[in-house]
C-alpha cells in the first residue's frame, strides 16, 4: 500500500472518522490535505508526519474550485480524491421545533442541507477535482453508509443522501473510466470522539457493539485502512464497487425476539446429547 509522492484530499479530515482516514493516507507515505471549514484542536499526524489543512466551505461552489486549482498549483498533482465531510443531526420527517405559519417549509429546508452537504457537497468535489484526477490517473473514494441502504428513522434526509452517493459512485466511474477510478466505502458503526452523544457512555457503547457480530465498533483507522486500498495499486481493477465496511452488519432483531433453542435446530430425533 505504498503511496509515497502521491497527493491526497480528506474532505472533513480534521477529526473522526476524516482524520483517521488522513492518518492512515499519511502512514501509507502519501502528502495528505485535509479541509473543512474550521482548523482542528490539534494537528492531524502520524510518525511525525502531520496533514496540511485548509479551510474549505463545501457548500460555496466558488471556494470550492479554487481550493483544488490551489492544491494543485502547490503539489503539483491529485491522486486521490476522499469524500468523507458529512453527517446530521436526528430530526424525524415532519418533526417541528416550534409551531406557527410555514414550519413545514422550513423543516424541508433543513432536510434539503443535509442532503447538500452529504451528496451535493461530493459532487461538487470530485467535479472540481477530475481535471488533477484524469491527469494523474487517480481516483474517488465516497463515505457511504448502511444509512443508504437500510431504512434510517430519524436520519431519512442522510440516509436518503448516502443512497445517492453511491449510486453517483456508480455511474462516476462509467463516465469517467479509464481515467478515474471510483468507489464507495459503506461504512457502520464508527467509535470516535462523538459516540458519546450517539450511544451514551462506555457502556452504552460496548452495549451498541456488541449488536455488531463482530462483537465492537470500528476504529478510525480500520476505516482508513479501507480507503488507502481502495487508492492503491492493489485495486487497480476495482472502479463502481460498494465495500461493506460494517462488522458483519446489524445483527437481526427477530433472532433476539425469536423462542426456539437455535442450538437444537438441526440434532436428530431422539439425540440426548
Amino acid at each position: 500500500m505504498e503511496l509515497t509522492g502521491k497527493v491526497v484530499v480528506v474532505t472533513g479530515g480534521t477529526r473522526g472518522v476524516g482524520a483517521g482516514i488522513a492518518k492512515a493516507f499519511l502512514g501509507a507515505g502519501a502528502d495528505v490535505v485535509v479541509c473543512a471549514r474550521r482548523p482542528p484542536g490539534e494537528p492531524v499526524e502520524l510518525g511525525g508526519r502531520t496533514a496540511e489543512f485548509r479551510p474549505l466551505d463545501l457548500r460555496d461552489p466558488a471556494a470550492v474550485r479554487a481550493f483544488f486549482a490551489e492544491v494543485a498549483a502547490d503539489h503539483g498533482r491529485l491522486d486521490t480524491l476522499v469524500n468523507n465531510a458529512g453527517g446530521t443531526p436526528y430530526r424525524l420527517l415532519g418533526e417541528s421545533e416550534g409551531e406557527g405559519e410555514g414550519e413545514g417549509e422550513g423543516e424541508a429546508e433543513r432536510h434539503a442541507r443535509v442532503v447538500e452537504l452529504n451528496l451535493v457537497a461530493p459532487m461538487r468535489a470530485s467535479l472540481a477535482a477530475r481535471a488533477q484526477l484524469r491527469a494523474a490517473r487517480g481516483s474517488v473514494v465516497m463515505i457511504g453508509s448502511v444509512s443508504g441502504v437500510r431504512p434510517s428513522p430519524g436520519t431519512a434526509a442522510y440516509g436518503a443522501a448516502k443512497a445517492g452517493l453511491e449510486n453517483l459512485a456508480r455511474s462516476m466511474a462509467v463516465e469517467w473510466a479509464p481515467e478515474v477510478r471510483v468507489n464507495t466505502l459503506v461504512l457502520g458503526m464508527v467509535r470516535t470522539e462523538r459516540s458519546a452523544l450517539h450511544y451514551g457512555d462506555a457502556e452504552g457503547v460496548a452495549r451498541v457493539g456488541e449488536t455488531v457480530p463482530l462483537g465492537r465498533l470500528a476504529e478510525p483507522g480500520e476505516i482508513g485502512a479501507a480507503a488507502v486500498f481502495l487508492a492503491s495499486p492493489s485495486a487497480s481493477y476495482i472502479s463502481g464497487a460498494s465495500l461493506l465496511v460494517h462488522g458483519g452488519g446489524e445483527r437481526p432483531a427477530f433472532l433476539d425476539a425469536a423462542t426456539v433453542n437455535r442450538r437444537d435446530i438441526n440434532k436428530p430425533e431422539g439425540d440426548g446429547r
